[in-house]
């Protein structure tokens, strides 16, 4: 299969199309504009009842006679556009694949761009093997008048500070705290993040909203800021000499002397984030009054550090187990001591992305100019990603008009090989009008000895969304398992080789399934055969999740609550039992109302998890084993989106020793 780096095969059917939607556009934002100024969201409600001179009838009144004279204006123009693009939408192709190449003069000076730093490592496979991060995130970024339906308003300026608050996570330093004794693991998860500050003055503790410095030394400007970079007095606060960091050039990682004991017996180990190239500025980012909080954009609230790890290791030595940019160097499952009892990995609720992060699902990215700012800021930190996937109008299986996309997007530190999308053909109601459908990737992660190539595939979809519709997603998910192993047989060779199969490193699949593993209603999914192909980490069997695990989908209703108004508070407040059942989205029932707020009737559980991260043993190379290392409740999207993202690291073991 070949990589579509254009929506159209021709220029001058991309031509017609860009020209068409220039035709539709002008009556498609006017409308969008009208509908959303009849719905409100609870923080606009919030700020006109505290404004005595807010006079939103008089406005409406005003404003809509003028919009239905524009629209009329503009109508003639959008149907002679739609005309035209409708017919061109059978020829269009399901995705549109973008790379954001090197830059040879940084690669040269060592800096090394995003997609220089991945072919780098996509050629080198350590014999002990790797662990890869994956994470999954509903942004929510649909048409204004829409995502009003869910509370969210700005969808251009979410998209933007979603990317931004994805990237800043991504790209931080990642710190490893290691304690030097087989036993002593007393220290607080709590751990303080980032750099430690000059002259031995202990941790500075950071914001989960904080721009970091870009890595060609110039820092990215915030509003109301007067520094370039995180330091005081605009200064970057670069990590003392006891403190190395873990410097990666050109996408290879440079073996440093272990870090020296501190004096308690503990080892700081920080890998730095790979440089990145400058990217033109994007604008302004989201204010209170266009979709995020306020307070939530402009924290400097300290947060904690989002997986800072605490690992003794057998025998009392210390272990120098450093992440590089991309991927962590591991020790055998064996040699790793396990934190939570039977889990095996450690989990949490945290501020931040993961470090390190390697590949990235997102869903609802339905708006195409919110799509467009979302993909410029991913590029900064994914060299290759997969956007615009779904189809339009009329074509194949898709029998029913289509007016959005998919909504998938599939972003990879590590080179695409090959990628296909299927539409669901069994849609109902209004998910009916929306392309969703599965996407599904071949990555590149690595090249063995006798020059096979190391992959893995990535499974991203959103299923059918209106609750009752149970056997829609049931036969949603016999498609998914079907596609998939076509995809898998259609891909197993490099094409137009005959020589030896590819090695399959992983197998996972991400995404909104749309059921839970809690509610009565959902038994036909919670016992699908898809869970005897994949494994869902926070699962203990149909209708049982593990007591650690976490609803994702959060009321609508309290998104601006000042609790939970910044990733640090709602971080917080998923922390407690108590408050999160204020915010979280439980199951109903018969003996219960849709309403959570005040709710005295006792909740069970920790809400809906509807996004899932699963991943499959089936297909690997044999002796090869996939581990949980870590896995991630999200709150670094509050108050623009909600979802709560989910996060893991899956470490891949080759049955080999280390030399």
């Amino acid at each position: 299969m070949a990589l579509h780096a254009a929506p159209f095969s021709s220029p001058l059917l991309g031509f017609l199309s860009g020209l068409s939607w220039a035709l539709v556009f002008p009556c498609y934002w006017l409308l969008d504009r009208l509908l959303a100024s009849f719905l409100s969201t609870s923080q606009e409600k919030r700020r006109r009842s505290q404004d005595p001179c807010s006079f939103l009838a008089l406005c409406v009144l005003v404003s809509t006679p003028l919009y239905l004279l524009l629209i009329l204006a503009a109508l003639p123009l959008a149907l002679l556009g739609f005309l035209l693009w409708a017919p061109l939408q059978a020829a269009r192709r399901p995705y549109a694949y973008s790379h954001r190449r090197a830059d040879a003069r940084r690669a040269e000076q060592g800096g090394g761009g995003g997609g220089a730093a991945a072919a780098g490592a996509q050629g080198e496979w350590r014999p002990q093997g790797r662990s890869f991060c994956f994470c999954s995130a509903n942004v929510c970024l649909l048409p204004d008048s829409l995502a009003r339906f869910n509370n969210l308003s700005d969808t251009q300026g979410r998209a933007r500070e979603v990317g931004r608050r994805i990237r800043n996570g991504a790209s931080r330093p990642q710190i490893k705290i290691y304690i030097d004794s087989p036993t002593n693991t007393s220290i607080s998860a709590a751990s303080f993040s980032s750099l430690v500050q000059p002259g031995g003055g202990g941790f500075r503790r950071t914001s989960s909203l904080d721009h970091r410095p870009d890595s060609n030394g110039e820092a990215e400007p915030r509003e109301g800021g007067g520094g370039p970079g995180p330091g005081p007095g605009g200064e970057e606060c670069p990590p003392p000499a006891d403190c190395p960091t873990n410097p990666v050039a050109g996408g290879g990682a440079q073996t440093q002397p272990e870090p020296p004991l501190q004096p308690a017996g503990v080892q700081i180990s920080i890998s730095a984030p790979e440089p990145e190239p400058e990217e033109d500025p994007a604008g302004p980012r989201p204010t209170g009054g266009e979709g995020a909080d306020a307070g939530s954009l402009d924290s400097r609230t300290a947060s904690r550090e989002s997986l800072a790890r605490f690992h003794g290791c057998d025998g009392g030595g210390v272990s120098n187990n450093t992440l590089s940019h991309r991927t962590s160097v591991f020790k055998k499952p064996a040699l790793r001591r396990r934190r939570h009892g039977d889990d095996g990995f450690d989990h949490e609720i945290s501020a931040f992305f993961p470090a390190n992060l390697d590949f990235l699902c997102l869903q609802e990215v339905f708006d195409r100019r919110a799509a467009a700012k979302l993909r410029r800021q991913l590029h900064r930190y994914f060299p290759f990603v997969l956007s615009d996937v779904g189809r339009y109008a009329w074509k194949g299986c898709c029998s029913r008009f289509k007016f959005l996309n998919s909504g998938l997007l599939l972003a990879s530190r590590y080179p695409i090989l090959d990628a296909d999308y299927q539409c669901y053909p069994n849609a109902r109601g209004h998910d009916a009008l929306v392309s969703k459908g599965a996407l599904f990737a071949k990555v590149q992660v690595g090249t063995s000895l006798q020059e096979q190539r190391i992959v893995g595939y990535l499974t991203c979809t959103h299923l059918h969304a209106i609750e009752g519709d149970s056997a829609v997603r049931c036969e949603q998910l016999d498609l998914l398992l079907e596609w998939g192993a076509e995809f898998r047989r259609a891909t197993s060779r490099p094409a137009g080789d005959k020589g030896l199969e590819d090695q399959v490193a992983f197998d996972v699949l991400l995404g909104d399934l749309n059921f839970d593993n809690c509610s009565s209603g959902a038994r036909g999914e919670q016992q699908h055969v898809l869970f005897t192909h994949y494994k869902d980490p926070c699962r203990m069997g149909p209708g049982e999740d593990k007591p650690w695990a976490l609803g994702t989908l959060l009321d609508p209703s309290g998104l601006y609550d000042e609790e939970v108004s910044s990733p640090e508070s709602l971080q917080k407040v998923m922390e407690n039992e108590e408050g999160r059942k204020e915010y979280l989205v439980y199951p109903t029932s018969k003996n219960q109302c849709s309403s959570l707020k005040g709710r005295k009737i006792p909740l069970k559980g920790n809400g809906r998890r509807i996004d899932y991260i699963l991943y499959s043993e089936e297909g690997l190379q044999q002796d090869w084993k996939v581990d949980v290392e870590e896995f991630s409740f999200i709150t670094q999207l509050a108050g623009l989106t909600d979802h709560l993202p989910v996060a893991v690291r899956l470490a891949v073991a080759t049955g080999e020793e280390e030399p």
